[in-house]
C-alpha cells in the first residue's frame, strides 16, 4: 500500500454546492429526504451562476455540464452562455469561452465528440478532463447572455484538495476569438496572441463557416514561439492536416459522384461537425446556409512549449482545380494552454449578438 496522503476527493453540484464532506444528497424530493432532491439549478436571463468556489491548493479533475440547446426566446444557447474560470483570486479570467465552443460544439449546435480531454456524449453531456490546478482558490462561473431563462443547468465539478503543487505552477487557460468574414484577403486569423511568460500550448478548436466557394482548408496553423517575429518556428501543412485528416475529410477526390464529408472523432484530433443545412429552425425562409465545419487538435503528447511568449495564427487559404487562393471566411477559435502567472488580460469578449453564427 502507498503511504497516506493529504489529498482528498471532493465534488460540487446542485446536490452539494459547497463540496463539503458529508454534505451531499441531503435535499428532499417526493421520494423523501436525501432522494435526488436537487439535480439542477436555474439560470435566469442576464444572471451569472457560480458553478464552484473552492479554497486551495487543489486541482479540478473533471467538469460535466448540460443545458438546453434553445429556449422559447431563441436558439444559440451554447454561444450565449459564457464559461469563465478564475485562479488564485485573479480578477481577470483565465478561461473565457462560450460554453459550446469550450466543449468543441460551435455554431450553437450539438456535435458528438470522443476525445481524451473533451467528450460530448449523447445527448449533450459535455465533459472536460483538462487538469486545472490552483494554489489559493478557484472560481468557475456561467454567465447567461441569452434572452430567455434557463430552467435547468445540470453540472458537476470533481476536484481534489490538499495537492502538492510545484513552485512554478502553470495554470489552465482558454480563450475564444472570432474573425468575421469580409476582411481583407491574405489576412491571417489570430488564434492566440499576447501570451507572456512560460508554458505549453495544448489544443485548438476551430469553428469555420465557409463564405466562399471551393475547398476552404489549405491554411496553415502557425506557432510564433519566443523570439519569432515574421516567420514561425512551427507550422502545419494545411488545416485538415493539422486536424489529423487528409484530402479534405471526404470519401474521394472526384467531381462525380459528389464526394461526401466524413466527420470523425479521435483521442487527439477530429472533425466532428460538418453541416450544410440550418437545424435551428430560427428562420421561416428557405435560404441555403453556408457550410459549417468544426475540428479540433490536442497537443497533449506533443505540447508547444514556450518560455517567453506565444502567438498562434491561421491562414485563410483555399484551393480549386486552378491552384491556391486567398479566402475570407468566418472563423471562431478556442485556444487551450497552460502558463505561469501572471497572465495578460484577454481582449474584450464580443457580446452575444457578435458571437452568434451568421
Amino acid at each position: 500500500m502507498s503511504a497516506p496522503t493529504a489529498v482528498r476527493s471532493r465534488s460540487i453540484n446542485a446536490e452539494n454546492p459547497t463540496g463539503a464532506p458529508g454534505a451531499a444528497a441531503r435535499e428532499a424530493s417526493p421520494l423523501g429526504p436525501g432522494r435526488k432532491g436537487r439535480a439542477y439549478l436555474p439560470l435566469p436571463a442576464g444572471e451569472t451562476l457560480t458553478l464552484a468556489e473552492i479554497e486551495g491548493p487543489g486541482v479540478i479533475r473533471h467538469l460535466w455540464i448540460t443545458v438546453a440547446d434553445s429556449t422559447p426566446a431563441g436558439p444559440f444557447v451554447l454561444r450565449d452562455l459564457v464559461l469563465r474560470a478564475h485562479w488564485d483570486g485573479d480578477p481577470n479570467p483565465a478561461v473565457e469561452v462560450p460554453l459550446g465552443d469550450f466543449f468543441c460544439n460551435g455554431f450553437g449546435t450539438r456535435a458528438q465528440v470522443t476525445s481524451l480531454p473533451i467528450t460530448v456524449a449523447p445527448t449533450g453531456g459535455m465533459n472536460c478532463y483538462f487538469p486545472m490546478p490552483f494554489r489559493e482558490g478557484a472560481r468557475l462561473t456561467l454567465e447567461s447572455q441569452h434572452p430567455g431563462d434557463l430552467e435547468h443547468v445540470f453540472f458537476q465539478v470533481d476536484y481534489t484538495v490538499g495537492d502538492e503543487l510545484p513552485a512554478d505552477l502553470a495554470t489552465f487557460h482558454a480563450q475564444w476569438r472570432r474573425t468575421r468574414g469580409g476582411g481583407e484577403p491574405g489576412t491571417d486569423h489570430t488564434i492566440l496572441d499576447g501570451v507572456r511568460g512560460g508554458g505549453h500550448y495544448v489544443g485548438t478548436y476551430i469553428a469555420l463557416t465557409a463564405l466562399e466557394r471551393y475547398w476552404w482548408g489549405e491554411g496553415e496553423v502557425k506557432f510564433f514561439v519566443d523570439a519569432d517575429e515574421e516567420h514561425p518556428t512551427l507550422c502545419s501543412t494545411g488545416l485538415e492536416d493539422y486536424a489529423g485528416g487528409a484530402w479534405a475529410f471526404q470519401n474521394a477526390l472526384a467531381h462525380t459522384p459528389e464526394p461526401q464529408p466524413i466527420p470523425f472523432s479521435a483521442p487527439y484530433f477530429g472533425y466532428p461537425h460538418s453541416a450544410h443545412t440550418d437545424t435551428t429552425k430560427a428562420s421561416p425562409f428557405a435560404v441555403a446556409m453556408p457550410p459549417t465545419h468544426g475540428l479540433y487538435r490536442w497537443h497533449l503528447p506533443d505540447p508547444v512549449v514556450f518560455t517567453e511568449r506565444l502567438r498562434v495564427t491561421l491562414q485563410q487559404i483555399g484551393a480549386w482545380d486552378h491552384g491556391l487562393f486567398e479566402r475570407s471566411d468566418d472563423i471562431c477559435t478556442t485556444a487551450y494552454w497552460y502558463q505561469t502567472a501572471p497572465h495578460t488580460p484577454f481582449p474584450p469578449l464580443p457580446t452575444a449578438p457578435g458571437r452568434r453564427p451568421r
